[in-house]
């Protein structure tokens, strides 16, 4: 193929007109293709897209210009803290390596900067989810300029709070209430399920901190005889799902689970399902940075996540003790 006169030794038509993402997930796809190492999927997108007769070096160079693209975003100054809430999230991806199919882990950062906008902070790529990966990622953010941050919002893994203990001091944490749901529903018989959410969503319907406390504690009495086990669940998850309670009420919807990782997690899934296994993890990288750049730069021109007014409320609130004089957490009254 002869170069172009933009310097490019691959079409406009294929690139340049289209999204960042659709561009990452072209330049996988025809890297799988030249490398020999493609699905059936992956056969009839390059085939539909017209690539077959790209070389090695014109997929190598198309790979370049996105890295570069990608690893600015991924190294860029976290300067527009205090980020008082982080949500944190995983996701398995498979790759070929050494022969086999192996999967790793893809660590993706989420936070609310002090203007009330959402961020991706951060991604990275680790062999396994534990706490030493954790250590590493959160300590990277942490470089780059991650500050303030009051409460970290995840699903319930021990590697992940080891390593939030570690390297955010003084942050709560608030365990996903989605995931706990399941939990908590899969101890119990499936003709009981509804009634037991049910009684378990009245917790979170509160209007304050107190009567989340309250409702808690008699949601927890009324299911102890029927169901022990769901009523220790409660019991031994309580500071952590209702965590959310200490910060402004208004605030509540956003912090109280996972979800809006999740949402993330869907909009990744929906280019990486379509590679299936990645030929190496430069391409892993090289697409959901795509992605996740692409979702930045969407939410910094949308609505704020977080009134001005309300983030300014909690940057101002005083940490008190509770009724247990070991436990200390900021309380904000509940708007």
């Amino acid at each position: 193929m002869p170069k172009l006169r933009s310097g490019s030794y691959y079409p406009d038509w294929l690139l340049e007109r289209r999204r960042r993402a659709e561009r990452a997930l072209v330049a996988v796809v025809a890297e799988c293709y030249v490398r020999g190492v493609s699905t059936r999927r992956v056969d009839g997108l390059v085939k539909t897209l017209g690539i077959e007769h790209l070389s090695k070096s014109q997929v190598s160079e198309m790979a370049k210009s996105l890295d570069s693209e990608v690893a600015a975003f991924r190294s860029r100054p976290l300067d527009a803290g205090p980020y008082p809430y982080l949500w944190l999230d995983a996701l398995a991806v498979r790759v070929r390596e050494g022969g086999r199919i192996v999967r790793c882990a893809c660590v993706v950062a989420t936070a609310v900067n002090a203007d009330g906008y959402r961020e991706i902070l951060g991604l990275d790529l680790f062999t396994s989810e534990d706490e030493a990966a954790w250590r590493v990622f959160l300590a990277g953010l942490a470089e780059r300029g991650l500050s303030g941050v009051q409460l970290v919002v995840s699903d319930d893994h021990r590697g992940l709070t080891n390593a939030i203990d570690a390297l955010l001091p003084g942050a709560s944490w608030q365990r996903c209430r989605t995931h706990f749901m399941r939990n908590l529903l899969c101890r119990v018989a499936k003709s009981a399920q509804p009634f037991v959410a049910t009684m378990v969503r009245t917790i979170f319907a509160q209007p304050s901190a107190e009567e989340v406390a309250a409702q808690l504690g008699r949601v927890t009495e009324q299911l102890r005889a029927r169901f022990p086990q769901v009523a220790e669940m409660l019991e031994d998850a309580s500071p952590d799902v209702t965590a959310f309670a200490a910060f402004p009420g208004e605030h509540w919807r956003q912090i109280w689970s996972n979800n809006p990782q999740e949402r993330l997690n869907r909009e990744i899934r929906r280019r990486t399902d379509v590679v299936g296994i990645f030929p190496n993890r430069d391409a892993i990288v090289r697409l959901v940075g795509m992605v996740l750049a692409e979702q930045h730069d969407e939410w910094a021109v949308a609505r704020r996540y977080m009134s001005a007014g309300s983030l300014a409320r909690l940057a101002a609130a005083t940490v008190v003790e509770l009724e247990d004089p070991e436990e200390v957490t900021p309380q904000l009254m509940a708007s």
